[in-house]
């Protein structure tokens, strides 16, 4: 494993509900865990004026409740790294006293100019950030190449917070001005699921296993289904989720990062350029519908009232013939050899009966059925693989035995790898990992430009005019605590198939 280099973590967003619940908690486990260099320390960047010492004391609760293994010790070295710094880092005066900042800290702590910089800022403020660093001059890896002494060498990289774009086009231009200012190996568009241990393990049980990849291809799977659900609301979101949307929010990034890793080709070396590749390749390779295709590509939904809170475009903050969804399910099918003709179905919901994210990986049945006459035989379909990541983290294989006694009767049983009970490991915040990668270098966990765009490119029809369709009568058409509105059943059940909604 690379060794992280010593460097100040630049977070643009200091103030932020990101910042405090997730980032600063996520850094002190790595603290913990010896993951850090004994040179890295933190700089949050925000407006409010406030010293070192009043971000630390606000900062320490959000750890003490969020963070693994709280110790009051560790929290005291662990706040020796974190520095406050005042200012509008989309404007310009903000960055000559953020420089000299910058270099007091680079002299005092060794960071050897290396620079972390993470935008845990609204989108909008993405690409005027990104345009002051490089006018102020931060970026200097891109003239590396004209250094006289390579022990001078430095690098400076960015991590981009989703969303990453809100369409094809923005996210196209977003990905110009971080272009502009930086190397594609310097950038790093994060996306968390990504840090979850059961996603990663993915491909370990894939390519690792002989026992699956000469079977994982159209030929022996039937469909494969990608669910994300959660039993809450939009809560206090309501404005932002209105420009959103569950394929913006969920499908278009986590889901699809989780659908390449299921269904890419096998990489020659688990080398970041390498995994990268392949990553780009699957997602280029997904058909996209006609604008005629796209109702029967989907289905889309708003929550109703649960008699507690009102139906979602009832909400505050929701514009009332909104037709923005909070459930959606699409059909992806790819234009490859390994999946030719097999449906890949993705979901995700608000209010659903259950909270959920998992992979059903279904086999199709044996060429010749010789037991469809024994009792209790599981029908059509018996073997299945499903992968829980949250909440539970596990992997489910289903196959049919005989049962004990006298004559021939089958069961279909599931051999279970449990995580928790297997490893007995405490799960870390998965932001953590993932800044860590970013410190060594390392971008295997994160998507490239072209990716990123493809991905866009291929939800479009789901947004865009074409959806039109599938957006007629969305108000109030799936209860709360269900699976989603009937249109989701039958987006399946057209093929002869269904969802896995098991407890």
């Amino acid at each position: 494993m690379l060794q992280t280099d010593p460097c100040i973590l630049v977070i643009f967003g200091a103030s932020g509900d990101l910042t405090s619940r997730k980032l600063i908690p996520a850094m002190y486990e790595m603290h913990v865990l010896g993951q850090l260099h004994a040179s890295t320390v933190i700089l949050g960047v925000s407006r409010t004026a406030k010293t070192d010492d009043q971000w630390r004391d606000e900062l320490k609760p959000w750890i003490a409740q969020q963070a693994k293994g709280f110790d009051e010790a560790k929290w005291s070295d662990f706040a020796k790294r974190i520095h406050y710094f005042a200012g509008d880092a989309a404007k310009p005066d903000c960055y000559p006293a953020l420089d000299t900042r910058l270099g007091e800290m680079a002299q005092q702590k060794g960071t050897k100019g290396n620079l972390l910089f993470f935008l845990s800022v609204a989108e909008s403020l993405y690409e005027p950030i990104v345009q002051q660093i490089d006018e102020a001059g931060l970026v200097t890896e891109g003239k590396r190449w004209c250094s006289i002494d390579p022990a001078t060498k430095s690098w400076q990289r960015i991590i981009v917070e989703k969303p990453f774009g809100h369409d094809a086009v923005s996210a196209a231009s977003l990905n110009r001005a971080l272009g502009r200012a930086f190397e594609e190996e310097s950038i790093y568009r994060i996306d968390h699921y990504l840090g979850k241990e059961l996603v990663q393990s993915m491909l370990v049980l894939r390519f690792a296993n002989s026992i699956f990849e000469p079977i994982w291809n159209g030929q022996y799977i039937d469909h494969v289904q990608i669910s994300a659900l959660e039993t809450v609301s939009v809560g206090q979101r309501t404005a932002f989720y209105d420009q959103t949307g569950a394929i913006r929010d969920m499908i278009q990034s986590h889901l699809f990062q989780i659908l390449a890793f299921v269904a890419m080709e096998p990489p020659t070396l688990y080398t970041p350029e390498n995994v990268r590749a392949e990553k780009i390749k699957i997602i280029d390779s997904i058909s996209v519908p006609t604008a005629d295709e796209v109702a029967a590509h989907c289905a889309l939904g708003q929550f109703a009232s649960d008699g507690k809170e009102g139906a979602y475009h009832e909400l505050a903050g929701v514009a009332p013939n909104s037709t923005t969804e909070t459930y959606a399910a699409i059909k992806v099918h790819f234009d490859n050899w390994r999946w030719g003709g097999t449906p890949f179905y993705i979901r995700s919901g608000k209010k659903a009966a259950a909270k959920r994210t998992e992979v059903v990986v279904q086999f199709k049945p044996p060429a010749a059925n010789l037991f469809r006459k024994v009792t209790g035989f599981g029908g059509e379909a018996p073997n299945r693989l499903v992968i829980e990541i949250a909440p539970r983290e596990r992997f489910n294989l289903r196959f049919e035995v005989k049962v004990p006694g006298f004559g021939l009767r089958a069961a279909a049983v599931d051999m279970q790898m449990d995580y928790g009970n297997e490893f007995k490991a405490e799960p870390i915040e998965a932001y953590g990992p993932l800044i860590v990668d970013a410190m060594r270098g390392d971008q295997t966990l994160f998507k490239h430009r072209i990716e990123v765009e493809g991905a866009w490119n291929a939800v479009m029809p789901f947004l865009d005019d074409r959806s039109a369709k599938a957006r007629a009568n969305i108000h109030g058409n799936y209860a709360c605590g269900s699976w989603g509105p009937a249109s989701a059943d039958e987006l399946l059940g057209r093929d002869g198939r269904a969802w896995r909604n098991e407890p």
